[in-house]
């Protein structure tokens, strides 16, 4: 758990899953992706505290209520025989942007990474959301010069492949 005067980081635990639901629903608003929006609370629970858990969840508390959250799961580099963490959602609610929250989030993280042998978070950002992609340049984060497109497989897609 890292705290500060203003917030509190600490691992999301079962209590939290509507809290969590709530704060990527709000990512999903602010991203302009509210109709792909399709999450539960009970889903949620079952990625998170299921019996095998595909991702973990930091949550900031401030003023006794959660703010923000970091939802990552474990990555390996089978070039590096490293792991990593993809960060798949990242959100702090607006009235506590420019705080801090979201470097300690990150920050918190990197420790995390670290203590676990880990070499390096990825994320995506939507190539229209300047205020992101500028806090993440601040951080130090370097974005792919275009060499790797990020590719995905579902839908009837998916269910083809499987037929």
């Amino acid at each position: 758990m890292t705290a500060s005067a203003a917030y509190t980081l600490r691992d999301a635990t079962p209590a939290d899953v509507a809290e969590v639901h709530r704060l990527v629903r709000g990512l999903a608003e602010y991203e302009r992706k509210l109709d792909t929006f399709t999450a539960t609370p009970a889903g949620y629970h079952r990625v998170l505290f299921g019996p095998r858990p595909y991702a973990q969840a930091i949550v900031a508390e401030a003023g006794g209520r959660l703010v923000g959250v970091a939802l990552y799961h474990t990555t390996i580099s089978t070039f590096t025989c490293h792991p990593g963490y993809f960060l798949e959602d990242l959100f702090i609610e607006p009235a506590q942007r420019g705080s801090g929250l979201g470097r300690a989030l990150f920050a918190e993280l990197a420790r995390r990474l670290r203590a676990e042998g880990g070499t390096r978070i990825d994320w995506r950002v939507l190539k229209w959301n300047a205020p992101s992609i500028a806090f993440y340049q601040r951080l130090g984060a370097k974005g792919d010069p275009g060499e790797w497109d990020m590719m995905s497989l579902s839908g009837d897609a998916l269910a083809r492949l499987i037929e």
